[in-house]
């Protein structure tokens, strides 16, 4: 493993344990060169995947966007990293075991939607009007309108 800091080609594994989920090993890392240390995280990939876009481009599933989707859409939201990051982890297992190499864009969303769905409304509003590229109100209240359940504000105590 290269270090991030000092680009050293060697490396050394001082740490190595399970995370939370079960998912992936955490491994804290030390740069004899530089002596910084970082942390790796080696999960399991099933396959590779293939996204395809809206106008027909074809790239490579990067985990690293679909996670910054869900972690953008859940900020300032009572949902603990840990929970966020259990959710990146059973969307891209849900990807990977579906049985397909190549995933519409389309289909990324509508499951990363239906996560947040039932988790968290309001990070569910926020992911929906950056997939569905919301440019109005209207396109808010509209959107809003569709959803089985009202959501009420949450009082805040003063």
């Amino acid at each position: 493993m290269r270090c991030p800091f000092c680009s050293a080609e060697e490396t050394q594994v001082k740490d190595s344990r399970a995370t939370d989920d079960n998912q992936a090993i955490r491994r804290r890392r030390l740069c004899p060169t530089c002596s910084s240390r970082f942390t790796t995280f080696e999960r399991v990939q099933l396959c590779d995947l293939i996204v395809i876009k809206n106008d027909g481009r074809k790239e490579r599933f990067d985990r690293e966007k679909i996670a910054r989707s869900i972690y953008n859409a859940a900020r300032k939201r009572p949902i603990p990293t840990e929970k966020q990051e259990l959710i990146v982890n059973s969307l891209v297992r849900k990807l990977e075991t579906m049985g397909e190499t190549e995933i519409p864009s389309r289909t990324i969303g509508e499951i990363s939607m239906e996560t947040l769905k039932d988790l968290d409304s309001v990070a569910y509003i926020r992911f929906a009007s950056v997939y569905r590229e919301f440019a109005e109100v209207t396109d808010f209240q509209k959107f809003i309108g569709t959803i089985d359940e009202p959501i009420v504000a949450e009082e805040k105590e003063e």
